[in-house]
């Protein structure tokens, strides 16, 4: 059943400042995995050279935030860049990105890479597609940010960003899949306190959403999944869609790795690894001025 968009709340309509900033978060796997008890050579490699690259991100100044994460229970790296605007992010993968690619993929490969942005142009969209990494383009349609973008202690935070991707019919379910999300991003804003950050993207392309959020900690996440709107509403978004992506950032607990598998979501766990903010924060990620 097709539902209506009713209008969006008040704090969903302010105007976001992240202004021209793109952030890109991202999956690398080994060649060759390694077993249960050792990690193979091109995990090892696969690991050094993102240690490399994070190396030559903190340094352009076109990188506002950078994050290497190991993943937990496989093996595979989360990576995630916020760039100042389309021109740093092309910048990068013309310098940093170009001098380690043959290196990378000679032990590495890409999977998914969820980009986001208020607009994300044609050039940055060419720039990350030009080195053959799987990708989706969203741009942001609505969302909130509570505290004034101050940003969480990263300690203690956990961010979630995903791909929901309609489900074939004879029509678009987009506006459906745009409906039932407005809805979680409403109730949460005064159910979940601890809920801080709620942003949808339109992906470029394709019936689907690219959704972040971010969880000051490990409980307030939980809470989320258990009693929040995840609960709340998950039924009714599984009719019309499906999860293809879950990147999971911070320290999440075991607890929260068996709920989310128990909701069947294709997640990603990492605890916070290698990490550089320019100073005073991203719009993107908070302020720490």
């Amino acid at each position: 059943m097709t539902q209506t968009r009713e209008p969006l709340a008040p704090f969903l309509t302010e105007p976001s400042r992240i202004g021209t900033e793109i952030s890109v978060t991202g999956k690398w796997v080994p060649t060759k995995p390694g077993g249960r008890f050792r990690k193979s050579d091109e995990t090892k490699e696969m690991l050094q050279e993102w240690e490399d690259i994070h190396a030559g991100a903190r340094a352009d100044e076109g990188v506002l935030a950078t994050e290497i994460n190991h993943a937990v229970g496989e093996d595979a790296v989360l990576v995630h860049h916020v760039f100042r605007d389309a021109d740093a992010m092309v910048h990068y993968f013309a310098t940093t990105a170009t001098a380690h690619m043959g290196a990378l993929t000679k032990v590495a490969k890409p999977e998914l890479h969820l980009v986001r942005g208020v607009e994300v142009p044609a050039a940055a969209r060419e720039a990350i597609s030009a080195k053959g990494v799987p990708v989706a383009l969203g741009e942001l349609i609505y969302g909130f940010v509570k505290h004034d973008y101050r940003r969480p202690d990263p300690e203690t935070a956990i961010q979630v960003t995903a791909k929901w991707t309609c489900t074939p019919d004879d029509g678009s379910r987009l506006d459906e899949l745009e409906h039932w999300w407005q809805q979680v991003a409403t109730d949460a804003h005064s159910m979940e306190e601890g809920m801080v950050r709620f942003e949808a993207y339109r992906v470029a392309g394709e019936d689907a959403l690219i959704i972040h959020e971010t969880f000051e900690d490990t409980s307030e996440l939980k809470f989320h999944l258990t009693k929040g709107t995840a609960d709340k509403y998950k039924k009714d978004i599984d009719r019309i869609a499906s999860p293809e992506v879950y990147f999971f950032r911070g320290p999440v607990s075991w607890t929260i790795r068996t709920y989310s598998k128990f909701m069947h979501l294709p997640a990603t766990y990492s605890s916070l690894g290698s990490n550089h903010t320019r100073a005073g924060g991203t719009m993107s990620e908070g302020t720490t001025a």
